[in-house]
């Protein structure tokens, strides 16, 4: 039975994603269809690469991811395909599969094909690509090899020998505020030492915690969350909103010399 995730900026009022689903069913009935996330704010690759990359390992082999944000982006619009570590993927092209691969994209990309008289065309592209796929036929059956694959650069961490100025990329259900800077370059910037994470004109904090309950309910901390990224935090609280941490924002975090 093969799983199909789906991340998109449709939201749940809307007829667009049941559509999408009908149509896939339609051409796979056995299909078992799997949600990510529709609450991404629309047309924010940006946010929608985040969590989309947090989430997809998670997934047994072969399993087909579709993302679908911002597809009507340009006039002249591609949406492609491809595979890495046994997995398919299908996205418009504007950017995010680079949010989602970093570094390392995969080497193949695929356009598929659509008729761009149609009112809905993502109905069909979408459906009839993941029928493809779940019927286990090559992605070379898909359409043409794709080159030029759209880029898109996000802000990254800024360091020295004894600073990291990074920023706010997300804030997640809890209201806590999730920064870029993850547990490896905190490690290799920091070695070990003392620090101090000064936000806003906030008192900085000087302290690494493993769990949120590791100081007492109202209380701030900060730690390093599932996937890895350095977040602030409070106990049972809402962090974002009492400290006004939005996405963008600028942090610090000074290491003793």
């Amino acid at each position: 039975m093969p799983i199909v995730t789906l991340t998109t900026d449709f939201g749940w009022r809307d007829y667009y994603l049941a559509m999408i689903k009908g149509a896939m069913l339609c051409g796979h009935p056995q299909l078992n269809i799997v949600d990510i996330t529709h609450s991404i704010k629309n047309y924010d690759i940006v946010q929608a690469a985040f969590l989309f990359k947090n989430a997809w390992r998670s997934f047994p082999e072969g399993t087909i991811h579709l993302i679908s944000i911002n597809d009507f982006y340009a006039a002249r619009k591609r949406f492609l395909a491809t595979t890495c570590e046994g997995h398919f993927f299908i996205a418009p092209d504007n950017g995010v599969f680079s949010l989602i691969f970093d570094d390392e994209m995969p080497p193949h990309f695929y356009e598929l094909d659509y008729d761009e008289g149609s009112p809905f065309p993502l109905k069909d592209i979408y459906a009839q690509a993941v029928g493809y796929l779940a019927h286990g036929r090559p992605l070379i059956e898909i359409g043409l090899p794709a080159q030029d694959i759209e880029q898109r650069i996000t802000l990254q961490p800024v360091i020295g020998h004894s600073q990291i100025r990074g920023s706010i990329i997300y804030v997640d259900n809890y209201d806590n505020a999730i920064s870029n800077i993850n547990r490896e370059l905190f490690d290799k910037v920091g070695s070990g030492r003392p620090f101090k994470l000064y936000f806003k004109r906030h008192p900085p904090i000087k302290r690494l915690s493993k769990h949120y309950q590791d100081l007492p309910v109202g209380e701030l901390l900060c730690l390093f969350n599932s996937a890895g990224y350095l977040e602030i935090a409070v106990n049972m609280g809402r962090a974002s909103t009492l400290f006004g941490l939005k996405e963008e924002e600028t942090i610090q975090i000074d290491f003793r010399s």
